[in-house]
């Protein structure tokens, strides 16, 4: 069990950047089972791999940090870099190496071409103004009470829905009290 992992994590990177590959591979060997979901560990397990150049193993595990953070961008460099590396060894060899994430992005993309968005057209006749102007039920709930939207309500003569704003705004600014007392007060006398 490693106690700081971040330490060692450390570690093992200034060994892959000194060029001692095998040696972080010694390292993290070990912990592979403590460390399965671990980006960092299959990123730094991937590059020390790269190094020695065990292309197949460094793609598989550059492909396992690029499924446990996808957004993360340093993985799939790495694997484009690998991969745009390989291409050129294989040119010398007879077979080229399948890789499923382009194979994947292949498909996806000749899907994508293909794909046609569905017209759509109204098919309902629009609300009309009388419908419109219907106001709503006084037990509707105003998700933001304001005193200008109390002030609109009174002026168009919707007192109880001016009223109920009105003790929302007490719960809200208990310093404005007073004031939001008075306007009710004074509705109350106009109902």
């Amino acid at each position: 069990m490693i106690s700081e992992p971040y330490l060692f994590f450390a570690e093992v990177s200034l060994d892959i950047s000194k060029g001692r590959y095998q040696s972080g591979i010694e390292k993290l060997d070990p912990f592979s089972g403590q460390f399965a979901d671990s980006y960092l560990f299959h990123l730094l397990y991937a590059k020390a791999h790269k190094g020695l150049r065990h292309h197949t193993l460094a793609g598989e595990y550059f492909r396992k940090c690029c499924t446990i953070a996808p957004a993360n961008q340093v993985a799939w460099q790495e694997l484009i870099e690998l991969q745009s590396s390989t291409e050129t060894e294989v040119v010398a060899a007879p077979s080229p190496v399948f890789d499923p994430v382009i194979d994947e992005l292949e498909k996806l993309t000749a899907a994508l071409m293909k794909f046609e968005p569905a017209i759509t057209t109204e098919n309902a006749d629009p609300t009309s103004i009388l419908e419109q102007k219907q106001p709503f039920s006084d037990d509707i709930t105003i998700a933001v009470p304001t005193e200008t939207l109390a002030c609109l309500f009174t002026a168009q003569g919707a007192y109880k829905k001016a009223i109920k704003i009105y003790t929302h705004l007490i719960k809200l600014k208990p310093q404005n009290a007073e004031h939001y007392q008075q306007e009710i007060d004074s509705l109350l006398e106009q109902l």
